[in-house]
């Protein structure tokens, strides 16, 4: 009887750890897995999300391939004005000069 009474709160303390313990490790894992679910279902209740998500990312590409077609022409304007090669700009007699003087 003797060894019954130190082994029951053994025992009842080895669960209670364990639980608490597996308690704390699997809850954010199951967490994270219910959120993948849930996002899951959503996908598949909701394919037009799917479709705007699509061409919202087709918008974006567009968006900056333009936007480094303006930066490679900024940059060919700069090297041209910084090498001097740009016509000179007209005086105010010459832009109202007759042609048929």
């Amino acid at each position: 009887m003797l060894i019954w009474e130190y082994l029951a709160p053994l025992i009842m303390g080895v669960v209670l750890i364990l639980t608490v313990g597996g308690v704390l490790i699997l809850r954010p894992i199951a967490k994270h897995l219910g959120a993948l679910l849930e996002a899951m279902t959503r996908e598949r209740l909701d394919p037009g999300r799917n479709q705007e998500m699509t061409h919202v990312r087709e918008m974006l590409e567009t968006m900056n391939q333009r936007l480094q077609l303006m930066e490679e022409r900024q940059e060919f304007t700069d090297r041209l004005l910084e090498r001097g090669d740009a016509p000179p700009a007209l005086g105010p007699s010459e832009k109202w000069r007759r042609t048929d003087d």
